[in-house]
């Protein structure tokens, strides 16, 4: 059991839901409900009694939980005192970041976060492959997709829609689709993570959901390869639109089939666990949220993206 997990509990019984306590608190409702069962498992006694439909405090919890709380605030008042002179925005901050989102998008947003703060030296990893953070010596991880291992933590940074597109040049030698079975007569460029190829596609209009397969002449476990063969002309790829935001802007890329929705991602920054979370990096996902909020906004001032796909993500 651990000083986090008794914060966890306190924010269930105060928000009345594991679920509602995980949102506040900026983790998976199943690493709240994890560190709750730690937390029982080591008094031998139930704080809360479940139901489907709601959660109470136990009699346990009613001599446990105010008796906590006086703990934990002494706990802080001693950890403020012995840790106020470390609360400086300084140190090597070490992260990965996929390849086509760290080269092209994330890293002028760390040379801005580096100038505010000089003190930050930097380590960047880049590589579309997972990281283990003990063998790679990595500090966080920016990631799509939210964090499937419970000890791991993480902080979500937005939403990320898709997009499908191809080059002006492709456009000039193919019929646009207008249809995703259209799709079928055109040229794919396709992503591959480790050995698994990305190589159907998801649409959704009012009526239908539609999985297309088309043929593709292309494939790479690199993003940033996929991006740069569609503005070459090679052929039609799906994309975050974090990653095409300014290749559609300028024109070098055009979005299709917009009467079709795909579905969206998560973008996510990762870190080892709780413990590991330090005032830089807190700050770097403030940072983050701001500039994914602006980049995505562009997008639907140009009516590319509809206002409801970019959703602000509270700190």
């Amino acid at each position: 059991m651990q000083i986090e997990d008794l914060e966890v509990v306190l924010k269930i019984s105060e928000l009345g839901s594991i679920t509602a306590a995980a949102t506040h608190l900026d983790m998976q409702s199943a690493t709240a409900s994890a560190a709750l069962k730690r937390v029982e498992a080591a008094l031998g006694a139930e704080l809360f009694i479940r139901s489907t439909r709601q959660l109470r405090v136990s009699s346990a919890g009613e001599r446990f939980l105010p008796l906590c709380a006086q703990s934990l605030e002494q706990w802080q008042h001693a950890k403020q005192a012995v840790t106020k002179d470390n609360e400086t925005i300084s140190g090597e901050m070490r992260i990965a970041v996929s390849s086509d989102l760290g080269r092209n998008v994330i890293a002028p947003w760390l040379d801005a976060f580096m100038a505010e703060h000089p003190g930050i030296t930097l380590r960047m990893h880049l590589s579309d492959s997972n990281i283990d953070f003990y063998r790679d010596a990595m500090d966080m991880a920016l990631r799509y997709g939210a964090p499937n291992d419970a000890s791991l933590y993480g902080f979500k940074i937005c939403n990320v829609p898709r997009l499908l597109c191809a080059s002006p040049e492709y456009l000039t030698k193919h019929p646009k689709p207008q249809h995703p079975n259209d799709l079928m007569q055109h040229n794919a460029l396709f992503y591959q993570l480790r050995d698994i190829l990305n190589d159907a596609w998801d649409f959704q209009d009012e009526q239908r959901r539609y999985k297309i397969k088309p043929k593709a002449n292309r494939a790479a476990n690199d993003g940033d390869m996929v991006r740069r063969w569609c503005v070459a002309g090679h052929g039609i790829a799906m994309k975050s639109a974090l990653d095409v935001a300014d290749d559609i802007l300028s024109g070098r890329l055009m979005s299709l089939l917009p009467d079709y929705t795909v579905p969206c991602g998560e973008l996510w920054l990762i870190c080892p666990s709780r413990q590991s979370i330090t005032p830089s990096m807190r700050l770097l996902r403030d940072a983050l949220r701001k500039n994914t909020q602006q980049s995505l906004q562009r997008l639907v001032e140009a009516g590319i993206l509809p206002q409801s796909l970019v959703e602000r993500t509270e700190t």
